[in-house]
């Protein structure tokens, strides 16, 4: 029996209203004065659109070090934690719930890559679960990256799971619903999950140990909370990669994650790089032309000819990197036969259909059987499109008998990558593609992202630019 998008579902101790959720994404909110309101900017259109789950995006639990971009959030004080709790009542009034990702960025972090932050911070250490790889050292040789790497010791590892802990306990006292842990896409947990990176001889060693010891942590000091991983499949990495995690690899470390207790797991195919397996796509050409940003482009890479390295190889990624979407259900699919938790799902989902497909219905039937193949996933995420369509829940989810909702309502979002590369800078995550930027004006005029709007609308037309050639 297929699940209805809009049906119920239990995560750990919480209950959230419906299937879809924002997936976790910067935004480069800071901890400045006006954090606490970009957050809300940010967030609460989502909730207030229908949507059941807001991920708010990667947060750093220490008050130094481990951003993997300009901008993220930290939450190791309690004074700017406290005041997160009218973010988290502006989702809860509209009858939403809202989970943290907590992450530190390790070798991904800028003290790593981003060359003004390198300079402005220059005593900042690299963390490293152990010697990076000779492929990261060959970077580090050619000048491509600077390696330093402080490789931790035992006690440094016991020390970074009680400041997710900490972290943890601070975001449930301001009223956050449940936790996420940034498992995948290259961020420090998924430096211990893999053997590329982790090469330790201590426990930590286990590539399961570090998110075991978190949870843990967690439990110790924020009590029975709701906590979700990421948990990475190495699929994507190139034959030059020989120790990374196969898919097989993957489905073990979930299965084992939700026997230890995880609530909830979200697999996730991407490589042992930071690359395009995290946003495939179109190539960004606009992103990289505009010349507002070209500047801030030399800082964060060192130069503009290494800035323009880096736009060479995003050409070459986009090229190389399927869309192929949605990318991850088959890991979902295989995750999902053997853990008795909710397994969500994201990574290019478009389409209402396809959001059917993955729950396991033939069509939008709540009793339509799941077609030719077993549910992949119990919720289904959406992360670019949000950025495109802030309101985006109002177009997709049917909770009043609302005529335009169709099973081929679909997301204007180009996956064109224009908002994501710019992040590199400190910018915000803004959709900057005039033509689904004009597609979103349409939908706007029509009440389209009302959602109390129940009055039939003309039928969707999908994402239609009759005024000019695009950036794609």
């Amino acid at each position: 029996m297929g699940a209805h998008l809009e049906d119920p579902l239990d995560i750990g101790s919480v209950t959230v209203p419906n299937r879809l959720y924002r997936a976790p994404l910067l935004e480069c909110a800071g901890n400045g004065p006006d954090a606490v309101d970009a957050l809300v900017a940010d967030l609460e259109p989502a909730a207030a659109s229908g949507v059941g789950l807001v991920f708010q995006g990667a947060t750093i639990v220490r008050e130094e070090g481990g951003c993997a971009a300009p901008g993220m959030t930290r939450v190791h004080d309690d004074d700017f934690v406290s005041r997160l709790s009218r973010l988290t009542d502006a989702i809860h009034d509209h009858g939403g719930r809202i989970f943290v990702q907590l992450e530190h960025g390790g070798l991904r972090s800028m003290e790593t890559w981003h060359a003004r932050y390198r300079r402005e911070h220059p005593d900042q250490t690299q963390l490293a679960v152990s010697r990076p790889p000779w492929q990261l050292r060959a970077l580090d040789t050619v000048g491509f990256l600077d390696y330093d790497p402080d490789v931790m010791t035992t006690a440094d590892v016991d020390e970074l799971a009680a400041d997710f802990g900490r972290a943890a306990a601070r975001c449930v006292d301001a009223g956050y619903d449940g936790i996420h842990l940034a498992g995948a896409n290259m961020g420090l947990l998924h430096q211990f999950a893999t053997p590329f990176y982790n090469r330790r001889s201590d426990r930590y060693g286990d590539r399961g140990a570090f998110f075991e010891r978190v949870l843990d942590e967690i439990r110790d000091r924020a009590g029975d909370v709701p906590v979700v991983t990421k948990v990475p499949a190495e699929t994507p990495a190139p034959r030059v990669v020989r120790r990374h995690l196969d898919l097989e690899d993957g489905v073990d470390l979930a299965v084992r994650l939700a026997d230890y207790g995880y609530d909830a797991v979200v697999p996730v195919q991407t490589n042992v790089f930071w690359d395009m397996s995290i946003v495939r796509g179109a190539y960004p050409k606009r992103a990289w032309t505009d010349e507002s940003l070209q500047d801030a482009y030399a800082e964060a890479f060192g130069s503009r000819w290494r800035a323009l390295g880096v736009r060479a190889l995003n050409r070459l990624q986009a090229r190389r990197m399927d869309f192929d979407a949605p990318w991850n259900a088959e890991f979902c699919r295989r995750v999902r036969e053997r853990v008795d938790v909710p397994v969500l799902c994201e990574g290019g989902v478009r389409e209402r259909r396809e959001m059917y497909r993955l729950l396991g219905a033939a069509d939008d039937d709540p009793d339509a059987a799941g077609g030719d193949s077993a549910p992949a996933a119990d919720a289904v995420g959406l992360a670019r499109p949000f950025y495109a369509e802030p309101r985006l829940g109002a177009r997709l989810l049917d909770d009043h008998g609302r005529e335009h909702v169709t099973p081929g309502t679909r997301v204007v979002c180009e996956s064109c990558n224009n908002c994501t590369v710019p992040q590199a800078t400190g910018a915000p995550g803004v959709c900057r593609t005039p033509s689904v930027l004009r597609e979103r004006g349409r939908l706007e005029k029509r009440g389209a992202y009302d959602p109390d709007d129940e009055s039939p609308k003309p039928p969707e037309t999908g994402n239609i630019d009759d005024s000019g050639p695009t950036d794609r």
